[in-house]
């Protein structure tokens, strides 16, 4: 943990995906203070008409950004992630931003297993600074 999954309706080539892993892990550090090396990015690019908006019209093509993290973070954090978030899809993949969504699942230290910690992750705490994950 933190995990980010990207659900996007294009291809990216070995170096757009690589890059932009490697600005949305950017991101994430800094957003939420902590070391790079255990957040991990999936980038599924499902190709044209993989990820869908409904609405009271015809779906329109989307991206979901499903970031599974520790909790504890205020609301406002996340928010300041998930915006600029939506900015790095909006720039590198050319992506609409009102057809882009950001979720945050948040789990407890116990629930996120890193070998290189030698094991659980730490629960989340203000007072601590950097943290791992």
């Amino acid at each position: 943990m933190p995990s980010l999954q990207l659900d996007l309706p294009l291809r990216l080539d070995l170096d757009g995906k690589r890059a932009l892993a490697r600005e949305v892990g950017s991101v994430y550090a800094e957003v939420m203070d902590v070391r790079p090396e255990f957040i991990t990015v999936s980038i599924h690019d499902l190709g044209p008409g993989g990820v869908w908006r409904c609405g009271a019209g015809d779906p329109e093509p989307a991206a979901l950004v499903m970031c599974d993290v520790r909790a504890g973070r205020p609301a406002a954090t996340r928010e300041i992630l998930a915006r600029r978030l939506v900015e790095v899809c909006v720039r590198r993949c050319g992506l609409e931003e009102r057809l882009l969504k950001v979720e945050f699942t948040q789990h407890s230290g116990d629930e996120m297993y890193h070998p290189q910690l030698g094991g659980f992750a730490p629960d989340w705490a203000p007072e601590a600074g950097e943290q791992p994950a």
